[in-house]
Order: C-alpha cells, then structure tokens, then sequence
C-alpha cells in the first residue's frame, strides 16, 4: 500500500518534470538531437543555452524517458522524446509549448485565488483569452499550433466513428482552420461544407481548405455566433466551443444554432465529457485549465450537457465515445 503523502509528492514532483518538458520544447532539443546523441556542451551550443543548466535539465528528462545516457554527458533521443520533433506530424511541441506560454503559466498559478474569489487570476490581469492571443501575436501563432495537434486526432475520429447519413451540408461553427470538417469532407464526398468563424480566422481557413482540394465543397462565413449563425443546413458542428462559456452564453450560441437548423437536423457537440465517479479523466484536467483561463468556461458531465440543451431547443439523443477522452454529444430539435 502507497504513503498517504504519495499522491501529493508526485504532483508537486510533476511541476518540476513539466519545468523540464517545457524547457525541451521551448529550446528545440529533440530536433537538434534527432541526428543522434550529442554532449551537453555541442547541445547547449546548438540551442543557445548555459550548459551548466542545460545539463540539469537533461538529467530530469533522462529520469522521465525523454532522453537515454549513452556515455558520461551525452544523450541520445528516445521514442517517447522523438514525439517533441517539430519537424515530425501530430508533434506534441505546440502543446508544451503552449501550456508554458507566460500569460498561461500565470493562470494556472493563480488558480487559488480564482477559486477564493471566483473571478479568473488571468482574466484580471489581461482580460479574456481570445482578446490576449489576439494582442499578443507570439501566443496566438503558439494556440492555433497547438490546437491543430489537438483537433487532428479528433477529426478523423469524428469522420470515421460518427453516421453522417442523411447530412447534406454540416456547418463548423467556430471551426478555425476546420481540421475537422476538412477530414469529414474527406471522408464523405456527398456532404457540403460551411466554416463559419471570426473574420481573421476564416482568411487563414481559405488557405488551409485550397491545399486540400476542397475549397469547391465548401463556403467560408464570418460573424459572431452570439448573434446569428449560417441558416440552412442540417447538421451543426461545434468543437471545444460550448466548454469556452458560461451556461448563461452557452444557451446563448446554442439558442442561435437551434433558431437556424432545420427540424429534422441534428448538432453535434465535440467536447471531453466528464464522467461520473471519482476516476481520474483527461476531462479533469482541462476544466482547470478552462477555470484558470476563462473562469466561466467549464467541462461539462453528461447531465449538464443534456439540461443546457434542453434550455436551447434540442434533446440529447446520444454520446459516441471518441480518443483522447473526447467525445460527439448529438442533440435533436424538440
């Protein structure tokens, strides 16, 4: 049986190991390693950086399997460490990276008092996060880097796992560069596109839809899904949106979806569900990430998910478990 006190050493242990990761990927050490093992002294050389330190960190990562000794101060790339290449697709580099970014980093060390006072350390300090990427263009290239690791793995999950039957045109709402309706498109060559997002983000998703082949299949909208979203389709898409807000903006966007699908069509809500019970889920993790940085932003549990529906207009109909601990929350008109 483990000490009490074990599950709270590792998790303050866990900050010094991500301190570690993040150094990684902020300094590119697995690309310059991806050649083969290298000194402290040729890597710190190659990244810029004191080797003194670096050394120290590397025995952190050697310790989490990130890199392996192979002679007194010199180490080679693992398997697992080969996954912060960023030369290398689905890279998890962004992700570190973006996590460490300093307005992030300050957010969750505040999550304390964000708790004692229920308002967000980091919207009181530099407002809501959508506002701060845009006026801090470094953190807004790290976020959209980091979210395309994140959506690829649900996109073509989405695409393959879900019964897109009968669905003739499906509206991405919020959809950014539209990974995910890309890879639906993809996969269904009867189905028709609309990405609907902010005016900026949608002049990138262009681009993005042209390198695939697909910009004849799909029609690009821009506005804002507090006040109306496109009309006429039969089927919604919303990914890692609805967890962005409060109930209250929540029904707000949903109440807009519902005003403009049809009866007989359906939404789709790709978010982590939280499961009920005390099991631990990746879902669990990212609601403290959304309490540092959006304060009313949440993860929702199924039963949350099926009352906020109910307030807009739709009836949860059914939940397709997808990887990564997301999954597709399918509502209907009622």
């Amino acid at each position: 049986m483990s000490h009490p006190q074990a599950p709270v050493w590792d998790a303050i242990g866990g900050v010094s190991r991500f301190a570690a990761l993040a150094t990684m990927a902020e300094l590119g050490c697995a690309d310059h390693l991806r050649d083969g093992a290298l000194s402290v002294d040729e890597l710190a050389l190659r990244c810029g950086a004191d080797a003194s330190a670096l050394g120290r960190v590397l025995r952190q990562l050697a310790a989490m399997g990130m890199v392996a000794t192979t002679a007194p101060g010199t180490y080679e790339l693992t398997e697992a460490g080969a996954t912060l290449r960023a030369d290398l697709p689905g890279s998890l580099r962004p992700a570190i990276r973006m996590i460490s970014e300093e307005g992030f980093w300050y957010g969750m060390g505040m999550v304390p008092q964000t708790v004692r006072t229920g308002r967000s350390g980091f919207v009181e300090r530099h407002g809501h996060l959508y506002g701060y990427l845009r006026a801090n263009p470094g953190a807004g290239a790290l976020f959209n880097d980091y979210m395309t690791v994140r959506a690829q793995p649900f996109a073509d999950a989405v695409a393959s796992r879900y019964d897109f039957s009968g669905v003739r045109t499906l509206v991405d709402v919020a959809g950014g560069k539209g990974h995910i309706l890309a890879a639906v498109l993809k996969a269904h060559s009867d189905l028709d596109g609309v990405l609907f997002d902010q005016e900026q983000v949608v002049s990138t998703a262009r681009d993005f839809f042209a390198e695939a082949g697909l910009e004849g299949r799909c029609k690009f909208v821009d506005g804002d899904f507090f006040v109306s979203v496109p009309g006429g389709a039969d089927a919604y898409l919303l990914s890692s949106v609805i967890h962005n807000w409060s109930d209250e903006d929540s029904v707000r966007i949903l109440g807009n979806v519902r005003e403009a699908v049809s009866d007989d069509g359906r939404v789709l809500l790709v978010e982590a569900v939280v499961p009920d019970g005390d099991r631990p889920h990746i879902s669990k993790d990212i609601d403290m990430r959304m309490l540092a940085l959006f304060g009313e932003g949440m993860e929702r549990s199924t039963s949350e998910y099926a009352e906020l529906l109910g307030k807009s207009g739709f009836r949860l109909s059914r939940q397709v478990e997808l990887p990564g601990g997301a999954s597709i929350v399918e509502a209907l008109p009622i």
